[in-house]
């Protein structure tokens, strides 16, 4: 009770101190950010471990006492009173032993148990809310649906095109990024360039009676976190096995999986078959382009290949200059073995993806300063390592430090938290989380996620990476067309060159028709892996090379190749740019905002909960609603006036002339969200309500639209409005 005294005082004293209110949207996403993390974060009093230990204590003296009952009632000579004591003992120590199990349940489950039944309810509620309004349905629901598969109903299109609409602003257009459009359809060989035909897999298992398919991993997720949650009878030692089994999950090979499964008898969860042994399966739809079938391509898993292929347009286009920023929205494409939780994990998804190619050897940015002051969650890898959790810390230190591998990465991992907090996410329920050593591909120099926290859990809504200069390396290598960026100098320099010459006749005979992809893979190593194979060839007259085109190593001899380094005057450096990658994740970052805006509140009859949703202007799917108090034909021609104005001011709206009370019509719209109602109650002004104070003003008519314009392009506040203009109490408001 204490908490939420001292919440509402801390609300009161904001709102008081300021010229401009506290929005009450705020306060409400702020109470609702509380009440959740108290409902599923509620620290421990005793480790759970303790708490096991105690729990098997007092069951094995259970056992030993129940065994003591048992030997004296059938021992001749002991006496009545002799096995009542005993017996009484006996239950003393269950009561005792119910009471543990009870403690370590609470534990388990945050707030008394009632946690995971709180997330589930909330959720419940929540996705209700947008089905029947339509903001999302499962498609082809006619049909019973497909897993996996979505389409977005009207608010739902405008919330995702409002979120796309900023995106573009606060992206595209401040940084002058270059905007492309590419093929969803990809041939195999620009995927088999970036890695996606080979490597692009989960591992997965069937029943072996159905065939029905699972993700092996989210079986021994599933199977380990459920034995975690509701096993009483655990011991500490296997509740740390399985908690050690979750957190290596993502390194387990498939036979380290397999035995995993098998140990722990998981069987298929919907009909308990056994079932195979995991295989990995490639998550791209195969297509063919053309209809002879001899061009094998796929829809693609990600948007940012296409914009790979194009560097070197794109660089000619920006004046050959560096850094530059290429984006791109579309959709992409996943075939998931068992798509679940929703909007989270579909096969269909938009993806709004920026490729920052920048010198490697210069890494800073002009602008980071604008972000090196901001202060946020983030829990780097070391903190992750030592089991402790996220923390705030301000983004300049951690680059200056080298949490944050350069100005560069820091300088979007601020934007994007700008970005997410503008759109309405919780900055108490956003983090920045870098990846660990096992999640990192070998290419890359530092890895974050922005991972915004729902019912689900944290969920990684964006990834910032600096993926070096892997991509256009190999697409180099695959296409042959060198995709590299040229620095010229003011005079020429000495430089040493490396110079690598195969012999094509000595690879020829050794390797015929794979000689030219030999050729390619020895031209392409960079100056440490040519002179470590020199030193080798030197010294032993042969070296293991691997060729990444071929898939196998092969032996290269001291005659196959010439390698050395050459003092030379150079006008210029040519090299290969470095690649800053912020990835979104459109569906999941709304989902998200869905559930940081959702809450609810008592009719004025209290009689029932409403829900609203408390969406900021900027990504409301309508802006406001115009409402005749009253059925009259007066107001419904001022209501028509007042929606031509809003129209030509780009405002979107709809117009509710039903006849019932206004308290339904207002209550439907903030369901949907909408921020802004206008009331026509009389002929020459007009009133406007604020969606979650559901405080009002007063305004002329041909202000309206005027005034709507000013909040919704945030040139003004609600505040700055309730500060300039009337507020007004008038009895309709007592209708809701």
């Amino acid at each position: 009770m204490r908490f939420f005294t001292h919440l509402f005082a801390t609300l009161s004293i904001s709102a008081t101190r300021s010229k401009t209110l506290l929005p009450v949207s705020a306060g409400l996403r702020l109470l609702s950010s509380a009440v959740f993390a108290i409902s599923i974060q509620l620290p421990m009093a005793t480790s759970e471990e303790s708490l096991r230990l105690a729990l098997t204590e007092k069951q094995a003296a259970v056992d030993a006492q129940a065994d003591a009952v048992r030997n004296l009632k059938v021992r001749s000579g002991a006496s009545q009173a002799e096995i009542e004591a005993a017996v009484e003992a006996l239950n003393n120590l269950k009561v005792e032993a119910g009471a543990a199990a009870r403690r370590l349940q609470a534990a388990l489950s945050g707030n008394g148990g009632s946690a995971a039944g709180s997330r589930e309810a909330f959720r419940q509620a929540v996705v209700n809310t947008l089905e029947r309004r339509l903001f999302y349905i499962p498609s082809f629901k006619i049909y019973r649906g497909v897993a996996g598969l979505y389409d977005y109903g009207p608010p739902g299109c405008a919330v995702k095109s409002n979120v796309l609409a900023f995106w573009r602003q606060h992206f595209v257009l401040e940084e002058n990024m270059l905007e492309v459009d590419c093929p969803c359809v990809t041939p195999e060989i620009v995927l088999k360039a970036s890695g996606h035909v080979d490597k692009f897999t989960d591992l997965m298992v069937k029943d072996e009676k159905t065939g029905m398919c699972y993700r092996a991993d989210h079986l021994l997720k599933d199977f380990c976190k459920e034995k975690l949650e509701k096993d009483l009878t655990l011991s500490s030692e296997k509740a740390a096995e399985f908690k050690h089994v979750i957190a290596v999950l993502d390194d387990l090979s498939a036979e380290q999986l397999g035995a995993k499964l098998k140990e722990y008898q998981i069987t298929a969860p919907d009909t308990k078959n056994p079932l195979s042994d995991p295989y990995p399966f490639n998550l791209m739809f195969q297509t063919s382009i053309g209809p002879s079938g001899l061009s094998p391509g796929f829809m693609r898993p990600e948007t940012a290949q296409g914009i790979f292929v194009n560097f070197k347009d794109l660089y000619y286009y920006n004046g050959n200059k560096l850094p530059f920023a290429a984006a791109q929205i579309g959709q992409a494409f996943r075939n998931e073995i068992s798509p679940r939780q929703g909007l989270l994990r579909v096969r269909e998804f938009t993806l709004a993806e920026i490729e920052h190619f920048v010198d490697p050897d210069d890494k800073s940015h002009p602008k980071f300063g604008d972000v090196a002051e901001l202060e946020f969650l983030m829990f780097p890898r070391g903190e992750q390592l030592a089991g402790k959790s996220a923390s705030p810390m301000i983004l300049g230190k951690a680059v200056s430090k080298g949490i944050v591998n350069n100005e560069t990465l820091g300088y979007f991992i601020g934007r994007v938290y700008l970005f997410l907090t503008h759109l309405g996410i919780d900055k108490d329920r956003l983090r920045f989380r870098q990846h660990l050593p096992n999640e990192m591909a070998h290419y890359a120099a530092d890895c974050w996620d922005a991972e915004i926290e729902c019912s689900y859990g944290w969920i990684e809504c964006v990834g910032i990476a600096d993926r070096s200069a892997y991509d256009l390396r190999a697409h180099s290598e695959k296409s042959g067309v060198p995709l590299v960026a040229h620095e010229k100098f003011s005079e020429a320099r000495e430089v040493e060159k490396l110079v690598i010459v195969p012999s094509k006749k000595e690879l020829g005979l050794e390797f015929k028709g794979n000689q030219k992809m030999v050729v390619e893979a020895l031209e392409a190593m960079n100056e440490k892996e040519a002179m470590d194979m020199k030193t080798t060839l030197e010294s032993k007259g042969e070296v293991d090379f691997h060729v990444c085109t071929l898939g196998k190593t092969v032996s290269i001899k001291k005659n196959m190749v010439s390698i050395s380094l050459e003092k030379k005057k150079e006008h210029q450096r040519v090299f290969t740019p470095s690649v800053i990658e912020p990835s979104f994740g459109i569906g999941r970052i709304i989902y998200c905002l869905f559930e940081h805006s959702f809450y609810t509140r008592p009719s004025k009859a209290e009689d029932e909960q409403l829900n609203v949703f408390s969406f900021p202007p900027l990504v409301a799917p309508i802006k406001c609603t115009v409402l005749p108090l009253v059925k009259t034909q007066k107001f419904d021609d001022v209501a028509k006036v007042i929606a031509k104005s809003l129209t030509a001011a780009g405002i979107s709206h709809i117009m509710d002339t039903t006849g019932t009370s206004i308290g339904k019509r207002y209550a439907r719209t903030d369901e949907i969200g909408v921020p802004f109602a206008i009331t026509v109650d009389s002929t020459t002004s007009i009133t406007i309500r604020e969606r979650d104070s559901k405080q009002q003003i007063r305004v002329s008519i041909d202000e309206a639209a005027l005034v709507m314009k000013e909040i919704i392009d945030g040139q003004s506040t609600w505040g700055d409005m309730v500060w300039r203009y009337p507020t007004h109490s008038a009895t309709h408001v007592e209708d809701e």
